[in-house]
């Protein structure tokens, strides 16, 4: 269900365009950083991961600030309205799920693990835990900026052509290096770190980035990009869409519909919130899928963006 939530919004964003350009080419339309298909690729960064990817994408597009002001009330709002839909679906979930004849043992199955998991790794975290987990996370991002410094100058002097995909980026290849050891690590010992609280600490960075973020948020555009908004509707409408379906089809509880959408519109922020109102302790399932959309976050993005630029008119 995550992964069709993320190919919501990958083939999501381009229909909307496409579709909005047929009545209106002057909404989706634009030249430069003011594009408004460019500005759309940082709604598709933070709707599949969060908003490091947003950000990732708003300097490999190089969106203006202006646009992107506007870009973030879009995210925000319509990611918003979705949201209440989720959280009023958790509490008529047994409707929901006989409707789709949904098996609900797998969430059981879900939550004792999750449970078991806690319990074998809880710790209380001493210094040594602090320092080594603030050793892991500067240390994976200074071997980030490492490679991107070494990467997109080699690609841009060996591989020119590459440029209009944006590979001789250092700031692309930063995000995508940072995002891919974070799941790599996943399969070490330092795993464990996750007891003594390193995604605790990890949501306290990504909640300064989403403040740093929210404070270039444009409340205005809501009057003065409204039919980019508009977008935004049915780009989410094509990502509700295609949840259903697949739900429907596979007989999924709502709960995997839920989160593994949240996970994707709201990332690390919110998904946890969505997990939770079905049961306290499957608020870690939300983080762990956001970690996921975290990781495909630049890469679908990217990809999405691409497409986005075919569209636009």
């Amino acid at each position: 269900m995550f992964l069709t939530g993320t190919t919501g919004v990958v083939i999501g964003g381009p229909l909307a365009i496409l579709i909005v350009a047929t009545f209106s080419p002057e909404t989706v339309g634009g030249h430069g950083p003011e594009a408004v298909w460019r500005g759309m690729t940082t709604v598709a960064g933070s709707w599949i991961g969060g908003g490091a990817n947003q950000t990732a994408m708003k300097e490999v597009f190089q969106v203006s600030d202006r646009l992107f002001s506007a870009m973030v009330a879009v995210d925000v709002l319509v990611g918003s309205v979705w949201m209440a839909f989720l959280l009023y679906g958790a509490g008529i979930t047994n409707k929901i799920d006989s409707w789709f004849k949904a098996d609900c043992s797998a969430i059981d199955d879900v939550r004792e693990r999750v449970e078991h998991f806690q319990k074998e790794v809880a710790k209380i975290a001493d210094f040594t835990d602090l320092i080594t987990i603030a050793s892991v996370g500067f240390g994976a991002t200074a071997l980030s900026h490492f490679l991107a410094d070494a990467i997109a100058p080699f690609i841009a002097d060996n591989m020119p052509f590459l440029m209009k995909f944006s590979l001789t980026s250092k700031f692309f290849w930063l995000i995508v290096c940072a995002t891919t050891f974070g799941p790599a690590l996943s399969f070490t010992k330092a795993k464990k770190l996750e007891g003594a609280g390193a995604g605790k600490i990890g949501r306290v960075f990504i909640y300064i980035l989403v403040a740093t973020i929210g404070m270039k948020m444009d409340i205005t555009a809501i009057f003065s990009h409204t039919g980019v908004f508009l977008v935004g509707l049915i780009w989410i409408s094509f990502h509700a869409l295609l949840l259903i379906m697949v739900g429907k089809i596979i007989k999924a509880p709502f709960f995997f519909l839920a989160v593994g959408s949240q996970a994707n519109i709201g990332g690390a922020a919110s998904a946890p919130v969505v997990a939770s109102a079905f049961h306290p302790s499957l608020a870690p399932v939300g983080v762990l899928l956001a970690v996921l959309g975290y990781a495909l976050g630049t890469y679908c993005a990217y990809i999405c963006g691409l497409l986005m630029q075919l569209a636009a008119p």
